[in-house]
């Protein structure tokens, strides 16, 4: 049986790709230890959608708990993996850092570990755009040097992508890692910008605008994230067979990739913002802030070398995204009617569709 072992799937990006995944007929493990890092009752509302599904077998794990996480591999030998378990965050890992060498350093290694074990066809992994730190380069492209990251966070996961190198090379395990770049949609993380606005928004309350607005972020649907981690997973990287003196890119010595997944088209805070106040029907509070500690101004990301290799195209630009999450949020929270106007009543906006589902991407 071609077991799938997914860690994090009750999180944002695990849980919408169990969905796809199950739809698709496979067969998956799902682990995860629904901290409270964020409302747990969200991570287990997602969780009870994919209990539905005969193929999907979950199990409340940690994946620092090295003995745990042996015998899972050992029972179930998954063919594939994808590992999407660990603590995010730039910011948090300013206040808790030492849950970042847990489910991040400690955590990667047992699934590492785990793969050699069980011969793993190909293990894909989170990265994070937060690996460029530094880095001075408008566009940010997985050639550049990544040697000076500017928070905890963005530090433990250029280290996954060391790890996984490592194993890669010295055992022919196959491995993906995947540089995300600021995921947003229905059932996302509480602690994201989408998240806390929308909400700040809708209670009257103010929300915290760094660097007045003007920082870019390679805004992704959900969706769009998906389908480029589904066919990464088709692809397992291959081994350059030619001498080590032959090669120019030292990522051929192994069978090992890294790809930035994003949507290659950086958008403005603030225009970000502007949209979802077209979607609300309310102005935000602005509380105009300097750019802070462990933030980086702007994420490009360059994904030429994923389009080429496995045809990723994002297609789905904020002003269809965020109506989706908008409707998603309204309808979770039970938002009253009278704050939740109907898209196309409202003046000058700018967002396609309606408050109809039919009309959003939902799985």
């Amino acid at each position: 049986m071609n077991n799938i072992l997914v860690t994090g799937a009750a999180g944002f990006i695990g849980f919408h790709l169990c969905q796809r995944l199950l739809n698709q007929g496979k067969t998956l493990i799902g682990i995860d230890n629904l901290n409270s890092y964020y409302d747990v009752s969200l991570k287990k509302n997602r969780l009870a959608q994919l209990q539905n599904h005969a193929n999907f077998h979950f199990h409340k794990l940690d994946i620092a708990d090295r003995l745990v996480i042996a015998e899972l591999f050992s029972y179930y030998q998954p063919e594939q993996v994808i590992n999407l378990a660990g603590q995010p965050g730039a910011r948090y890992s300013l206040e808790n850092p030492h849950t970042y060498v847990d489910g991040n350093l400690v955590g990667f290694m047992n699934i590492l570990e785990g793969c050699r074990q069980e011969k793993v066809s190909h293990l894909v992994y989170a990265s994070s755009s937060s690996v460029y730190g530094a880095n001075k380069n408008i566009l940010s492209s997985t050639q550049d040097k990544v040697d000076h990251p500017i928070s905890l966070y963005g530090a433990t996961k250029k280290a996954n992508e060391l790890m996984a190198h490592a194993y890669s090379h010295l055992y022919s395990i196959p491995t993906t890692g995947l540089r995300f770049f600021t995921v947003y949609g229905p059932w996302g993380r509480p602690d994201m910008a989408m998240f806390l606005f929308t909400k700040a928004i809708l209670e009257g309350q103010s929300i915290d605008v760094y660097n007045h607005g003007k920082m870019c972020r390679n805004f992704t649907y959900i969706d769009d994230v998906i389908d480029g981690v589904i066919k990464v997973l088709e692809r397992p990287p291959q081994k350059n067979n030619n001498s080590v003196k032959e090669q120019v890119n030292w990522e051929n010595i192994a069978p090992y990739k890294i790809y930035n997944i994003g949507n290659n088209q950086p958008v403005k805070l603030i225009n970000f913002i502007e949209v979802l106040e077209d979607c609300l029907g309310m102005k935000a509070k602005k509380n105009l802030l300097p750019l802070q500690l462990g933030e980086v101004l702007e994420t490009y990301a360059d994904i030429e070398e994923l389009t080429t290799d496995v045809g990723f195209k994002p297609s789905i630009p904020i002003e269809k995204g965020i109506p989706c999450f908008v409707d998603w949020y309204c309808s979770y929270y039970r938002v009253p009617d009278m704050l939740n106007p109907p898209l196309e009543q409202l003046s000058g906006n700018k967002a396609t569709g309606s408050r109809k589902q039919e009309n959003c991407f939902f799985h």
